[in-house]
């Protein structure tokens, strides 16, 4: 079909023009509506994304933190922690087995080669003594920052269960008092609380799944007002006790390998079967979690231990991964 238009005299051309002038406002109108909803939708886009940044769920990872000297190689990296000028120490399980770096990753130095069987646990206390345990040769030394031994606990070589033995100690956490607690461990099942100057005072538990029994209590550490968690590994919860070891409380549902408490009572916890970190309240209220199965920056493969920098810098360290990663949120 052929269509024609004849556009006629003046008073037809004065009908198109108002026409014409008419759909042009209509155009500009929708123009301006599709405009304004565009905006309201990235502005709505905008406001859930500043939201979910302002309740703190983004953790990224800095990826290759540690920088060691040419050659150099890390094993399964078991412990990890900060000291009073936010450098990091870490302990694995290979040659130079204590390593400190700057908070940036910059080696600083090493010390402990020939010392240990079995890296595992690390701490460091008030004072900035770096105290370990192997649990291969049962022993927990107490070093000075800068690698002279202090304090040794336990008979190398010799499991025990008594006031001087260890039978594969785990890990170490300290009272504000000087007094400090051992996890011991993977050979017995019990919580030993030494004063400052390693006198035996007091223990608590046994093999088992009961309040106040523990298997493999693998991390400890204390909250502001002086309460122990453990990290009952096994068994797939943190115990809480008194300073004297009387049961109050469990939080459960991950497996506890890392344990750290901040000086405000927050709880870090990394979860060695799920390949994940937790952040959560005292009381186990689980406020993020982030990370998954893997080896790339972020994901982990065993994360073993967990600590917190005066910066709220987190660092995670891993047994197959055999590294120690940071995460900023």
């Amino acid at each position: 079909m052929e269509l024609s238009f004849n556009l006629g005299n003046d008073n037809s051309m004065s009908i198109i023009g108002k026409s014409v002038g008419r759909l042009w406002r209509c155009q500009r109108f929708c123009a301006l509506a599709l405009a304004v909803s565009i905006s309201l939708a990235d502005y709505s886009t905008q406001a859930k994304e500043s939201k979910t940044e302002q309740h703190g769920s983004a953790v990224h990872v800095v990826p290759h933190f540690a920088q060691l000297p040419p050659g150099w190689e890390l094993d399964a990296v078991a412990g990890v922690a900060t000291d009073s000028q936010n450098n990091v120490i870490i302990f694995h399980r290979g040659p130079h087995p204590l390593i400190i770096f700057d908070k940036k990753g910059k080696y600083l130095r090493s010390f402990g080669d020939g010392m240990f069987q079995s890296a595992h646990g690390l701490r460091v206390d008030a004072t900035d003594n770096i105290w370990v345990t192997d649990n291969a040769n049962h022993t927990v030394i107490k070093f000075s920052h800068a690698g002279k031994i202090l304090m040794t606990l336990g008979e190398k070589d010799v499991a025990g269960e008594d006031d001087y033995h260890f039978n594969r100690p785990a890990d170490i956490a300290f009272a504000p008092n000087g007094d400090f607690f051992v996890a011991d461990g993977y050979g017995n099942s019990r919580i030993v609380k030494f004063d400052k100057n390693g006198k035996y005072l007091l223990e608590w538990g046994k093999k088992g799944a009961a309040e106040g029994e523990f298997n493999v209590p693998h991390a400890i550490r204390l909250d502001s007002r002086g309460n122990v968690y453990v990290a009952d590994r096994e068994n797939k919860r943190i115990q809480v006790f008194d300073s004297n070891g009387i049961f109050l409380r469990q939080m459960s549902g991950f497996a506890p390998f890392g344990l750290f408490i901040t000086e405000d009572d927050t709880v870090y916890v990394v979860d060695g079967l799920a390949n994940n970190a937790l952040q959560m309240t005292l009381e186990g209220k689980i406020l993020n979690t982030w990370g998954s199965s893997g080896s790339e920056p972020g994901q982990f493969n065993v994360p073993h231990a967990v600590t917190v920098g005066k910066d709220n810098e987190v660092y995670v360290t891993e047994i197959k991964g055999k590294r120690v990663q940071k995460f900023v949120k």
